[in-house]
């Protein structure tokens, strides 16, 4: 009876504690939410800013004068822009599309024990982790070997494939993909490529979708094949990350040869406003896909980290 009482007693202040520890735990994790998203409301607020608000008081999470002349400015490029946005939507989506198909049977592959030379195939691939082959010779191979100079081609598959991704998959498929699932299969008379396409894969959904979320931020952010690989004479295959940086460089030059022009009527671009606007542009999209694929990020790093 006594134990019974004590028992009764006990339950109510774990209890308390409990809920205590959550409550802390919820309210440190909204101040790590809000500290997060602060920076991105300062950008945003920046960027409906008037260029002599900003200047005169400072970045300002409610702008003293708001002012649409950053995005206007931009919009008088004409169809530069959104050429360049469709062209970075087709290679961002046609590289995950292209890396996901070329990685995910290779890494289901090198999970298998079954197949002998996964051990050797490993190690070939880590090899570009350890060692690159250069600038030089990566630019020689894409433009003199393999013509991809000038094309869409040079902006897709220079990112196509990556070891870690590649290492990633393979310790997922070897984590949480049953032995005795694919023997069951292989016994029900099953081709190895029907597993990996109606087991392997739904399976190992979380994974995928890490790695593709991975590719759309990589493909999304390139702008240095393009430096590499795409001259002046071709514009129109400009992605938006580089279109941007050229204004942003062109603005530079303006208010640089603004300085020997200070007796003439010219005209001052918002380069502060403007730079803040072009962070908007890039990162929205993201901003609008990325709460679709959270869910998955976390699975499929945490599995996916724990075998070797």
């Amino acid at each position: 009876m006594n134990n019974a009482e004590h028992t009764s007693f006990v339950r109510p202040k774990d209890s308390s504690l409990s809920k205590r520890g959550n409550r802390l735990a919820v309210l440190f994790f909204v101040i790590l939410i809000v500290l997060a998203f602060l920076p991105v409301l300062l950008v945003i607020m920046s960027s409906v800013s008037s260029e002599d608000s900003v200047a005169q008081f400072g970045y300002r999470f409610w702008p003293k004068e708001f002012s649409l002349e950053a995005f206007r400015y931009l919009g008088k490029s004409g169809s530069t822009i959104p050429r360049a946005f469709l062209n970075s939507v087709f290679t961002t989506a046609a590289g995950t599309l292209l890396g996901l198909l070329i990685m995910c049977p290779c890494g289901y592959a090198l999970s298998r024990k079954e197949y002998s030379g996964r051990k050797g195939l490993m190690i070939f691939l880590m090899i570009p982790m350890l060692f690159s082959g250069g600038l030089v010779s990566t630019y020689m191979v894409n433009t003199q070997i393999l013509h991809l100079k000038n094309t869409y081609l040079a902006l897709i598959l220079p990112g196509l494939c990556s070891t870690w991704y590649l290492m990633l998959l393979r310790n997922y498929f070897m984590t949480s993909l049953p032995d005795s699932l694919v023997e069951s299969a292989t016994l029900d008379g099953a081709m190895p490529f029907q597993i990996f396409r109606l087991i392997a894969m739904p399976i190992c959904k979380p994974v995928v979708m890490t790695v593709a979320v991975f590719q759309v931020f990589a493909y999304w952010n390139s702008w240095y094949p393009a430096l590499l690989y795409i001259d002046s004479n071709h514009s129109e295959l400009y992605p938006l990350q580089y279109v941007l940086m050229n204004i942003e460089r062109s603005i530079q030059a303006m208010i640089r040869d603004s300085q020997y022009l200070s007796g003439m009527n010219t005209y001052s671009p918002p380069s502060i406003t403007l730079r803040m606007a072009m962070v908007v542009i890039v990162i929205l999209p993201i901003m609008i896909l990325f709460p679709f694929f959270q869910r998955y990020l976390k699975t499929g790093l945490t599995v996916g980290a724990v075998k070797g």
